[in-house]
């Protein structure tokens, strides 16, 4: 059954075509995806699809008596409500009938009042929907239904409009980045929601796991062009590549043959037949698809890292707490080189407080940090870039120079860095608060990497940014040399970038787990459910005793881990060498590379028998 269909739309603003003539309609129960680059027009063809936007040309049609709801990255609510008053000021029958059983509740004496709410939730089967309705706010932690809206954060606000939109039960639900601001164990709620419940999804997300886990179909707007993949992530990856080779087959075929009618067209006399001139026209339209060139510009990430010593950081029995919210209780650690931290754990147990004591932005209430002499924080921030009226996009950068070092010793303008970061010439002169939401955070992750950082630390860095710039960032981080910490509630981004976490449980509790998302989840899945079959061991010995690692102490697994990492880098170092020797090289250049082949080749060696022997320690 076909619930919307969306015709020939066209959208632009001023000069700036974001899309042309897009067409595609959605039926009753697909489950649809929509990837595209930041400022390609995502959220506005969002905004179309929901009707609060009307397009410059073409329509959208939807099916008589259609029930659809839109979870905006932004809600509107009113300010004035409670959490309560929120959910029941909706249009849902069903929750007015919950919301005076609820009111009779509260007034046991009034027997009429009881008996009629009773009969009424009877008559609606309301017992099962009142159950389910109290099990979204228990997951979205609205527990607090007397609070006021104004009071609430920015996330709170989000996950309220969420459970609103769920609870009215539309036919349609279009939603924009529905995980920015859950936790983990919430968006993993969630994706099980969404399979159970048969709601039909249009949705942006740069959630892969859940794009994966909840999509049965993939529509890519790329280059003003839409395509259809009917299946989930992975099927739109394989895809995907087919179809880009295929394009540049089909365009190299295009060459070839535009060159050999180029030929003929100029040996032409002017006075043309009528079979010469449908010819002529049979040319441009080859000409037309032999000059195609895709737009394939990536973020390029580049810093001149500073050079970090043996001590980093060093925390002494820190403390913190807001009155009886305990956060980190007596807590110690050393940070060494090279090491990649994930930091997962529910809102509100203390993940940015900690983040903010470590840089010293937030004074610890008792113990001490110690930060090294050469240690350079680079700190990216929930709350990203700060926006000043009339400021260019340009200036955003030329603050901080208008040269940039990068490796090696060479450097950069402001203009040509920021190019690097996908923004051109002419997008350098827009005003910054006219950037998409994934712009400027582009733009603020090109500002805290020039400052050439060696303790890297990210605080949901891929919220709002594209699935292309995620790519892009993940593979430059794998490589980059220095100390990273990472908070993210992205399990695809976290398995892929870090290998050990630091998971906040609440009442100052951190939990220190050798592996990543992935293998957390495993362990946690073994343990028993119950809190009084829990063993007298450790978290830590616990895993230790169950994984595969089980004859390794802690610092020799982190050490396994790092020789993995490494050996697989120090690989592509070795391939890359050799390829340039099949290059012209003098004899000084042969010397040198020979040197570095050498070098590498050394270190692997080392690495790799460090690695054998913590392997049949494994196997022992």
């Amino acid at each position: 059954m076909n619930y919307v269909s969306v015709e020939n739309i066209s959208k632009a603003y001023g000069e700036r075509v974001l899309f042309e003539n897009l067409s595609f309609g959605i039926n009753e129960g697909q489950k649809i995806g929509l990837i595209a680059k930041n400022g390609t027009g995502k959220t506005s063809l969002l905004n179309i699809l929901s009707l609060t936007e009307m397009p410059d040309a073409g329509q959208v049609n939807y099916r008589n008596n259609l029930k659809q709801a839109f979870l905006p990255q932004e809600p509107n609510l009113d300010p004035t409500l409670s959490v309560e008053e929120t959910i029941f000021a909706s249009d849902n029958h069903t929750l007015r009938v919950i919301a005076a059983y609820e009111k009779a509740i509260k007034n046991p004496n009034d027997t009429e009042a009881m008996q009629k709410a009773i009969d009424r939730m009877d008559a609606e089967q309301a017992w099962d929907f009142e159950t389910q309705y109290k099990q979204i706010l228990s997951q979205l932690k609205l527990d607090n239904l007397k609070q006021k809206v104004h009071l609430l954060s920015g996330g709170q606000k989000r996950r309220l409009a969420l459970a609103t939109t769920l609870l009215n039960k539309p036919d349609l639900l279009i939603l924009d980045e529905p995980t920015n601001h859950l936790d983990l164990d919430m968006i993993e709620w969630l994706e099980s929601f969404f399979k159970q419940q048969q709601f039909t999804l249009f949705m942006v997300t740069h959630d892969r796991y859940f794009l994966e886990r909840v999509c049965n179909e993939i529509i890519e707007l790329d280059e003003g062009n839409l395509y259809n993949y009917k299946g989930n992530y992975s099927y739109y990856l394989e895809k995907r590549e087919a179809r880009l080779d295929n394009e540049k087959t089909t365009t190299e075929k295009a060459k070839q043959l535009y060159k050999k009618e180029l030929g003929w067209i100029r040996r032409q006399p002017k006075a043309r037949t009528t079979k010469s001139k449908s010819r002529i026209d049979d040319f441009n339209e080859i000409k037309a698809r032999a000059s195609q060139r895709r737009q394939e510009q990536e973020v390029q990430l580049e810093i001149n890292m500073e050079r970090l010593g043996n001590k980093v950081v060093e925390l002494h029995k820190i403390s913190k707490a807001y009155q009886d919210n305990v956060l980190f209780d007596q807590y110690s650690y050393n940070f060494q080189p090279g090491e990649r931290v994930g930091i997962i754990g529910k809102n509100g147990t203390g993940k940015s407080t900690f983040l903010h004591t470590l840089t010293g932005n937030i004074t610890p209430d008792n113990g001490k940090i110690i930060i090294g002499e050469t240690v350079k924080f680079g700190y990216y921030t929930q709350k990203g870039i700060t926006i000043k009226e009339g400021q260019k996009v340009i200036d955003v950068i030329r603050e901080f120079g208008d040269y940039i070092p990068l490796k090696k010793g060479r450097q950069i303008s402001a203009q040509q860095l920021l190019e690097r970061f996908l923004f051109s010439r002419k997008k350098q002169y827009d005003f910054v608060e006219k950037l998409s939401g994934g712009e400027r955070k582009r733009l603020y992750l090109c500002t805290v990497l020039i400052q050439n950082p060696n303790f890297l630390i990210l605080d949901e860095p891929t919220n709002d940014l594209d699935i292309v710039t995620l790519n892009v960032l993940e593979n430059f981080l794998i490589d980059f040399p220095g100390c990273l910490i990472v908070v993210s509630h992205d399990r695809y981004f976290m398995d892929k970038i870090v290998d050990h976490l630091l998971v906040f449980k609440g009442k100052g509790e951190i939990l220190d787990f050798p592996g990543n998302y992935s293998d957390y989840r495993s362990y946690e899945g073994s343990q028993p459910a119950q809190e009084e079959k829990k063993q007298t061991d450790t978290p830590k010995k616990n895993w230790k005793s169950n994984n595969n690692q089980q004859k390794l102490d802690y610092n020799e697994q982190k050490e396994y881990k790092r020789l993995e990492r490494d050996i697989q880098k120090l690989e592509r170092e070795k391939e890359q060498v050799q390829q340039e020797f099949l290059q012209e090289l003098t004899e000084e250049e042969i010397n040198t590379k020979s040197g570095q082949l050498q070098d590498i080749i050394n270190q692997l060696e080392t690495k790799t028998e460090r690695w054998f022997e913590l392997s049949m320690k494994i196997e022992d």
